[in-house]
């Protein structure tokens, strides 16, 4: 005898006609990518200039910090070369109330949002996990572990929502971070709570090495949006007027209060994944070559000529400043930093706790038996040394 068959056994009645909670019409996304440029569409000539100008400044960022590395200033550099429309558009959709949750390779947004050239690449430098205040730009880290800020990101909209605060954050994630447990929970909490959260995927083609087909075999990455009842925007990520579109719509939208919004930028990634990875071992010249002929920059230039809004001042005026951005870049970025190894104890936790206390009695115990062999063999200077860095001293 089953259990069903015991007397007084539960049998469950026949269910109720399944009916979807959602439409999922309205959430899919277009067939093809979103685009403005070349389109004839009614587009803003300040907005546009506007958007020229961030990308000549950012693909001259990208340029100028690849080349830091190969000076031994940056320990490592994700570059973002070939994805500026989407770094430079996330920057500006936001007021400036708003939060934006970077990944490691988006330090031009958050450079875009206002934030000092050198900061954005202390982490990369080696010097802090982060080096700047994320609350005067409204910038969370550097995120280098693969969607982990995703979660915060919900988490911090719906806190505001919770306060009554206006405020809209908007997260950057690659097309490899989509493959984490954080991103489905980020979008599943942030759907069900309608959190004023935008989801920015930069899908560039590779995560690392592994091509999004040995990723995914959804029809596109904005698809994942309708499993989560969310909708899903698929946009030209090398047309910066429309990637700053889209994510204006979400951004409104969230602000509105309808929920957030996955938006999937396809884009290419010109450059290798960072300084140490050799690219050429699982891409060819010639796809590079054929999205060099799409480089966001040219579509943007090109655009600016073809509606009579382009001329050598304007062309001009871009590399200036952008070549005078460069030039206080490599300035600071040429000093050498004042480190002192105690502050790895001064930011873990507002109270220290009693392991740290220790750690740090211990550190400073080795620092001084450093610092007295060193001055009892001939006063030597500790610029090798952890002392010395202590004391101010160069690397």
């Amino acid at each position: 005898m089953t259990v069903l068959e015991q007397p007084g056994a539960y049998r469950p009645a026949p269910p109720p006609a399944w009916q979807p909670r959602t439409d999922p019409v309205p959430l899919l996304p277009d067939s093809e990518p979103y685009r403005l440029l070349g389109t004839g569409a009614d587009l803003d000539p300040g907005l546009l200039r506007t958007l020229y100008a961030h990308l000549v400044r950012g693909r001259r960022y990208n340029r100028q910090a690849t080349a830091l590395t190969k000076q031994g200033r940056l320990a490592v550099y994700p570059s973002s070369t070939g994805q500026e429309a989407c770094e430079v558009a996330a920057a500006l959709v936001l007021r400036e109330g708003d939060w934006l949750f970077p990944s490691y390779r988006d330090t031009l947004a958050a450079v875009a949002r206002g934030m000092d050239p050198a900061e954005a690449l202390g982490l990369l430098r080696g010097d802090w996990h982060t080096g700047y205040d994320p609350h005067r730009h409204r910038v969370a880290p550097l995120s280098t572990p693969l969607a982990t800020h995703l979660p915060h990101a919900v988490g911090l909209a719906h806190a505001a929502r919770l306060k009554g605060e206006d405020v809209v954050a908007l997260a950057m994630v690659g097309d490899g971070g989509t493959s984490e447990g954080d991103f489905h929970e980020a979008l599943n909490f942030a759907a069900v709570w309608r959190t004023p959260t935008v989801f920015l995927v930069q899908n560039n083609g590779f995560a690392i090495s592994v091509p999004l087909a040995k990723q995914t075999a959804a029809p596109s990455l904005a698809h994942k949006a309708v499993g989560y009842g969310v909708p899903g925007r698929l946009v030209d990520g090398n047309d910066a007027a429309a990637v700053h579109r889209v994510l204006t719509e979400a951004v409104e939208r969230a602000r509105r209060g309808e929920g957030p919004t996955l938006v999937e930028a396809v884009t290419y990634r010109i450059d290798a994944h960072t300084n140490a990875d050799d690219a050429t071992r699982y891409r060819g010249d010639d796809e590079v070559g054929a999205w060099l002929e799409h480089d966001p920059v040219e579509l943007l230039e090109r655009e600016l000529t073809e509606r009579g809004l382009f001329d050598d001042a304007t062309r001009d005026g871009a590399h200036e400043e952008a070549e005078e951005m460069a030039a206080r870049l490599r300035e600071a970025m040429n000093e050498d930093p004042v480190l002192d190894p105690m502050d790895l104890f001064d930011h873990v936790y507002a109270e220290k706790t009693t392991q740290l206390r220790e750690q740090a009695a211990q550190l400073r115990a080795e620092l001084d038996a450093e610092s007295d062999g060193q001055d009892g063999h001939g006063g030597q200077d500790g610029h090798g040394g952890a002392a010395g860095n202590a004391a101010g001293g160069e690397r």
